[in-house]
Formats: C-alpha cells, structure tokens, sequence
C-alpha cells in the first residue's frame, strides 16, 4: 500500500469511532509550540563567560556547541527544518547581541538588544517568548536575586524584569503574536533555612514591582514558575509550587507555568491542567522529561507526555494553554534533541486530537467504567503511525526518521568544523 492508502484506511478506522483525522491534522497546524534556544548552547548565553549557576547544570560535552548568536541561529534554523507544525522561538534574556565593543549589564537591556532575534523569527512567521535571566551573573548575591535581603540586589534584579517587559512587548508588537514572559529563580537555600517567610514576602513584593512596569495584557502574558528544588538548593526554594500558584491566582493578568519537571516525582502535571483550568483563564507550560528529578531530558512520545496533550485537547483548551519545550542535553547531537523533542510533542497532541474523547466522557459520566477501559486500551493500537505520516507530508517534512540523516551530514559539514 502507498502512503496515501494506509492513511485513507486509518482515516476510515478511525471514523468508524467518531474521529475525524482530517480536522485533527488541520487543527494541529495551527497550535505553536514555543521552541527554546538554550538547547543549542547547553544555557550559556551570550552576555558572560561564567559557568552555569543558579539551580541549573548541563551534563555532556558534545562536540559543535553553537558559541556564537550566528551558529545559533544556524543550527536552530537546521532543526526547524526538520519539525512539522507551527513554532514560536523562546529566548532567554542572557542571549541578548551585543554590537562590537558595546556591553550592558541586564538591568539595562533594551529591545534593539533583540533586534537580530526579531529578525529570525519574522522571517519564519514565528512569535517569540521571553524569560529573565536570574541566573549565571555575578550579583546574584549568596544564591539569591529577587528574595534576596540585600536591597540592592533585589533592585538590579527588579530593573532587570522591568526591562524584559518592555522587551517583551516589543517582541509581541514586532511579530504581532503575544509574547509569554516567564518569571523564574533559582532563589533558595542548600541548607534548612531559619526564615521561610522572609524571603517569600520579598520574593512576592519584587515581582510585584516588576509588573507594575506598563504593558500592554493582550501583548505579553507574564508568568511564575515553581521548581522543587535544585543544585546547591536543596532544602528550600522561595518559589515554591504553593507561592507561584497563589501569585498567579493573586494577581490579574499573571499567569501560572508549570514544569512537568519541577513537581515531586509522584505528581503529574497532566492532573494539575485540568485543576487549573478550572480557575485560570489561561495557563502556560514549560515541557521536558524529568529522570528522577528536573534533569531536563528531551521530551519523548512518553506516557506523561500524551496525558499532558490529551488533558489540554479533551478540555477544549488549545487556545488557553501557552506551550514551551524546555529541556537542555548537552550529552547528544543537539540539534537532533530539539527535533526529538518537538516531534515527540507534536505527536502527542496529534494523538490527543484522534481519541474519541466525547465518547470517552460519556463512558464515565454513565460509570460504564468497564467499557472505558476497553475503549481506552483499544484506541492504543489504532493506526496512529500512518496519521502521523500524513500531517508530516502536509508540513513537507519526513515523517520517520530518516531526517537524521540530513542531521548526520550537517554534524560532519559543519558542526564538527568547530
């Protein structure tokens, strides 16, 4: 059979249960999913020549890591090739590229700072997502930034935040897409701490005084991500998944992040989309593969990963929910780690749009739970694989994996010339 004939067959046997895989596949083009930069540099940046602090570390050293704003960009633009659907491009603040002989701290950054950003995305119809960088600086003070009891590391920070406001509406004006702008510290203590409160108040008062910077609402959705813990804070962290919660829940126009990696192991976030939809107009998510803990592994075709996009499509919230990878392996080709990723999302949601979730529902609303099971293990060996062949060959890219071999020779013609 031509590829042609086992999708029409698929479509068929998937009609048979009420889908249809003709809208799934034109739903999915139109839903961006925000691809990160740091994948291709392990985090480093491009405004200092510290290691990675803060919380966070790479592991690996293989060889091509892009050193430059320009091999970036070239090695993001390898990987977009490669990725069916719709992208936003999410940057960190730390890439921001300077001219020769011109360096500012982050507290004054400006969007012509950018412009060579705004630049690559327009160019590929792509909106563009932001995040401060509370991390890998010299004035983060003890481990601490926005918490910090210092005062005036608390008002370089602050200033810091402002500015990536205003940066971030330039983004939304210039692409003429919403810029999400994602508010996160590694701020904690390695230790147990004598004071929890104190540094959650000031936590809470800092990004206060970042968002009283004017925006414009429709343009930039500023949020807080939680996190557990990290490297060197182990015993405490101030944005815990309580404080974030209540300061979104707290605050209009602040939304919550969540990071499937940044929960004990035993939760999930694809029980806590449902839970927050049920109060937040809108909700944005950062998505890896945890291993054991926040290790950022490259996203894959897993089981967590299909209940995230099942729990976001059978609740009829593709327009209520931000999507971002954010996952950094410096330990394999990278730009086959951002391809992996984002095909491995992409089929997720892709899986999510050809379930028959209504019938699924009405199962359980009448306790026909026997019958749920059923129905829910049978649709596993449906014929997902020749769908997914089907929406690659709209978006003009290879669906099985012999994109690695163009990955292969760019490794060798470019990538290794490093």
């Amino acid at each position: 059979m031509t590829q042609q004939e086992r999708y029409m067959a698929a479509k068929e046997k998937y009609a048979a249960v009420g889908v249809d895989t003709d809208a799934a596949i034109a739903a999915l083009k139109e839903i961006p999913v925000s691809l990160h930069c740091w994948q291709g540099d392990d985090v480093t940046g491009f405004d200092h020549d510290g290691p990675l602090t803060g919380g966070i570390q790479t592991t690996g050293d293989y060889p091509g890591k892009a050193a430059t704003p320009e091999q970036l960009m070239q090695d993001m633009a390898k990987a977009l090739e490669l990725m069916p659907g719709k992208k936003k491009l999410n940057l960190h603040a730390s890439y921001a590229i300077f001219e020769e002989g011109e360096y500012v701290d982050r507290d004054k950054i400006e969007p012509k700072h950018f412009a060579k950003w705004v630049s690559f995305a327009k160019e590929r119809n792509m909106g563009i997502d932001f995040n401060p960088t509370f991390f890998s600086h010299d004035k983060v003070k003890d481990g601490l930034t926005l918490s910090s009891p210092d005062e005036e590391t608390r008002k370089f920070w602050i200033e810091h935040g402002k500015a990536c406001i205003r940066i971030s509406e330039y983004f939304a004006k210039e692409t003429g897409v919403p810029c999400v702008m994602n508010i996160w510290t590694g701020d904690g203590y390695k230790d147990i701490p004598a004071d929890r409160m104190g540094p959650r108040m000031r936590y809470k008062e800092s990004i206060e005084q970042i968002l009283s910077e004017p925006f414009d609402k429709n343009l930039v959705k500023p949020c807080v991500e939680s996190k557990v813990f990290g490297i060197g804070v182990e015993s405490y962290t101030a944005g815990s998944a309580e404080f974030t919660l209540s300061f979104a829940a707290s605050h209009e126009g602040c939304l919550p992040l969540m990071d499937n990696g940044h929960y004990h192991p035993t939760e999930v976030v694809s029980d806590k989309i449902p839970a927050l939809l049920c109060f937040f107009p809108e909700i944005a998510l950062h998505i890896t593969r945890p291993v054991r803990w926040d290790s950022d592994h490259v996203v894959l075709f897993d089981d967590e990963t299909k209940e995230m996009a099942k729990e976001i499509v059978r609740n009829d919230a593709l327009g209520r929910v931000y999507m971002a990878l954010d996952y950094f392996d410096a330990g394999i080709n990278r730009i086959s780690a951002w391809t992996v990723g984002f095909r491995s999302w992409q089929k997720a949601l892709l899986n999510a749009l050809c379930t028959p979730n209504q019938e699924l529902k009405k199962l359980q609303d009448e306790n026909r739970m026997t019958e749920l099971m059923v129905w829910q293990e049978e649709i596993k060996t449906f014929p997902f694989g020749d769908v997914w062949e089907e929406y690659c060959r709209q978006c003009g890219v290879t669906a099985d994996k012999s994109w690695f071999e163009d990955i292969r020779r760019y490794e060798e013609e470019v990538l290794l010339k490093r």
